[in-house]
């Protein structure tokens, strides 16, 4: 099975897009947002997505109370989890969460295989004991290439995928 982990879109409807048609066309079963998604119309973009998606909040919200009420709802295939996520998918215990230091704590706790964060922008992975710590950077591109992650959990190999002028080439 095939995880696709990203955050930090903030509303840019290209790249999420972008990200989506990736995820369908290559495989990936399952999609993690770790928050700051902002606005309800994304939901419209990550709807798109051929598999169940899972979100949470970031520091950002946008309407919550909207972006809630449509999970599962207007979107059956979106869950949305509040400020703290956890799923098990392709055996494994994945968590996830906006900020890397709350992150950083579940990770140590070793109760999770992966666990999964943004807020910083800035992409990475790192292990903590036996816990994956996977932050995908930014989707939105402003400070860093957009981008997200790719985990494959047979392997436990993270890919980072980013988009740009070289995603649509290939």
């Amino acid at each position: 099975m095939r995880i696709a982990i990203l955050s930090d879109t903030h509303d840019h409807i290209a790249n999420l897009r972008a990200a989506v048609t990736y995820c369908n066309a290559f495989g990936v079963s399952l999609l993690i947002h770790c928050g700051d998604l902002i606005s309800p119309f994304m939901l419209d973009e990550l709807a798109q997505f051929g598999g169940a998606a899972h979100l949470v909040y970031g520091n950002n919200a946008g309407d919550q109370h909207l972006i809630s009420q449509a999970c599962g709802n207007r979107y059956p295939a979106i869950t949305h989890h509040g400020t703290f996520g956890a799923v098990e998918a392709g055996g494994l215990k994945l968590a996830f969460t906006h900020y890397p230091q709350l992150a950083r704590g579940i990770a140590s706790q070793g109760s999770f295989d992966v666990v999964c964060c943004g807020h910083n922008h800035r992409y990475g992975v790192e292990r903590i004991g036996e816990t994956l710590l996977i932050n995908p950077g930014e989707l939105l591109g402003k400070d860093d290439q957009p981008g997200f992650h790719i985990l494959d959990c047979a392997t436990g190999d993270v890919e980072r995928v980013e988009i740009g002028a070289r995603f649509f080439k290939e």
